[in-house]
């Protein structure tokens, strides 16, 4: 198991994927992840039974097991007295305070930097937001569809002309999921000044911000250009590089290549495809001529790549010196021999032992796969973590009677 963050205790109040993401990411690293609940309904995450067109009605609800793997769960009513003092009390046995309420809520809550810190000045705080700390829409919440993806830039900038309307996230939790490593890593490096300095941060990551930074280099570069950056054409008829490009199998799939050095890489791609002929062609045979007749030279490639399947150029493409990839469902992701000689997928089962696999947090440490554990049953650890602060069980049977606990 990893243990770099082991030792390191982290206090959740947050709900959905993009700041959970984040926890359970430090999870996986070796840190105790306590989750606060709402009281009643729990993570509104566990209540959700479908995104887009796929149904989370099964036995594993995997997209809160993706967010939430392995942390303890309590339930805590935190608008009454004696929940907020529950999480006073854990706030001062925990290294990072973590959470994704909008500004009104945490100082309606009471439980700001200022109120956190009364009970714990050395304490890590941690907003993950959806536009940013300061600025008009700093009370505005968000999900990554909005804040990451539309107005980050990412849609304008995949959507092609002949598209109706933007094109959508490639998948759920999409700008979630890296907003949330994100923020992990600026836990990871708040922890590291504290033990430096003992001087305890304030960590701010938006959506939005993440956003940008997944569009930098497309920004920076539509700065310079003083024009909004769009989808680029892979292929077409005209010059330039012909082995930058997808192209289509006899069996309509499709393999992307990347070869920035075309003409450095064009004798052996032309042996791969069947075509050595190419080499010696008047067209084709130097770098200033390859690139002045790139849209011939495209469609002697689309045609010999036509004439075999995805999986026939794969076995062929095994000794390719050139950049290439075959472009791979999600179901082929996860089967791809590269993913299972890493350990990018990681099992594990729900508390009922129903076995099932997620996506492993891609850092590795010691050559070692990150491995997981399931996400918590709702307050599963409630009795325990109460007990753990010294309350007695009369106490706690009392704050159940009252709610401010489940």
């Amino acid at each position: 198991m990893v243990d770099v963050m082991k030792g390191i205790r982290v206090l959740e109040v947050a709900e959905h994927t993009f700041v959970p993401a984040a926890s359970a990411v430090l999870a996986d690293w070796g840190a105790e992840v306590i989750k606060v609940e709402h009281a009643e309904r729990g993570d509104a995450m566990r209540g959700l039974a479908r995104t887009g067109v796929m149904d989370l009605s099964g036995s594993v609800h995997v997209l809160n097991e993706h967010s939430n793997r392995g942390k303890k769960s309590i339930g805590v009513d935190i608008s009454k007295p004696q929940g907020r003092e529950v999480i006073y009390k854990l706030a001062a046995t925990c290294d990072v305070f973590l959470t994704n309420k909008l500004p009104g809520v945490l100082e309606k809550l009471r439980i700001d930097i200022d109120d956190i810190r009364q009970h714990n000045p050395k304490i890590i705080y941690v907003r993950g937001t959806s536009f940013g700390p300061k600025g008009p829409d700093r009370d505005r919440g968000g999900y990554d569809m909005t804040a990451f993806w539309c107005r980050g830039g990412s849609a304008s900038g995949s959507t092609t002309p002949e598209v109706a309307g933007i094109a959508p996230q490639p998948g759920p939790a999409y700008g979630d999921s890296m907003g949330g490593m994100t923020i992990a890593g600026g836990i990871a490096a708040a922890l590291f000044k504290r033990e430096r300095t003992g001087e305890a941060s304030v960590v701010d990551v938006s959506l939005l911000g993440t956003g940008a930074w997944a569009m930098s280099a497309a920004v920076a570069l539509s700065l310079q250009m003083k024009s909004p950056w769009g989808p680029i054409p892979m292929g077409g008829d005209g010059p330039g590089n012909p082995l930058v490009g997808v192209y289509e199998t006899s069996d309509k799939r499709k393999l992307s290549v990347v070869m920035l050095q075309a003409f450095h890489y064009w004798p052996d791609f032309c042996a791969h495809i069947g075509r050595p002929d190419l080499v010696g062609d008047p067209r084709f045979d130097s770098h200033e001529t390859l690139q002045a007749n790139g849209g011939e030279a495209r469609k002697e490639i689309a045609t010999a790549i036509g004439s075999a399947t995805l999986a026939e150029w794969s076995s062929r493409f095994a000794t390719l010196k050139g950049q290439w990839a075959p472009v791979q469902n999600t179901l082929e992701l996860a089967a791809d021999p590269q993913v299972e000689a890493n350990g990018y997928l990681a099992r594990t089962a729900t508390k009922q032992g129903v076995e099932f696999d997620l996506v492993a947090s891609p850092v590795q440490f010691d050559e070692e796969p990150t491995a997981t554990g399931r996400s918590p049953e709702f307050n599963e650890h409630g009795d325990e973590i109460l007990q753990e602060l010294g309350y007695d069980w009369d106490t706690i049977v009392a704050m159940k009677t009252a709610g401010a606990v489940t």
